[in-house]
């Protein structure tokens, strides 16, 4: 797939780009040395770089559900909603949790999401957050990143084709181009 150029104000990325991000975040994790018993990924920026560290580390994926990204076809953001319940299959949820997204915008997410599991959940010790793009506008820095964007650019991630497709124009979609 062909990506445009990225500017100053959009930063277009391809599968192949997104998932070399997400192994350099991967390999930035190991080689710091923390230990962590848990993955906790936010649904849902944050489930395919949480599904790709959890098979890197072979350990069980938690997902917490938030949104705020909802208006405008996913462009403006709105209040914060966070999930009640922590989904894994990974036994008792706590210890020291690696908190993952995709990226880290205003930075309210991750701090907010941050209090509520020191709130909510006595048996998480530490917690610590990684994502693949950090903007400088955000107010909150994370303990893991692979891209500071200086110029804090719209974020063209590849899977935002879906974002407008609809089920009634699935056939036509998968069809384009085809001759």
């Amino acid at each position: 797939m062909t990506v445009p150029a990225s500017t100053d104000s959009d930063l277009w990325v391809s599968w192949d780009d997104y998932h070399r991000l997400i192994e350099r975040l991967c390999l930035q994790i190991h080689e710091s040395g923390w230990q962590f018993d848990q993955i906790l990924c936010l649904a849902r920026g944050g489930l395919r770089v949480g599904d790709i560290l959890s098979r890197i580390y072979d350990m069980p994926l938690a997902i917490l559900a938030t949104s705020s990204y909802r208006e405008a076809s996913g462009t403006k953001q709105g209040d914060l909603n966070i999930g009640k319940y922590i989904t894994t299959t990974g036994g008792a949820f706590g210890g020291r949790v690696l908190l993952v997204d995709d990226l880290v915008d205003s930075g309210l997410t991750l701090e907010r999401v941050g209090m509520h599991l020191r709130e909510e959940f006595a048996s998480v010790t530490e917690v610590r957050s990684a994502v693949i793009w950090y903007k400088a506008c955000s107010r909150f820095k994370p303990d893991y990143h692979v891209e500071y964007l200086a110029t804090n650019p719209w974020i063209h991630q590849p899977f935002e084709d879906y974002d407008g497709l609809r089920p009634g124009n699935l056939s036509a979609w998968m069809h384009k181009g085809v001759k």
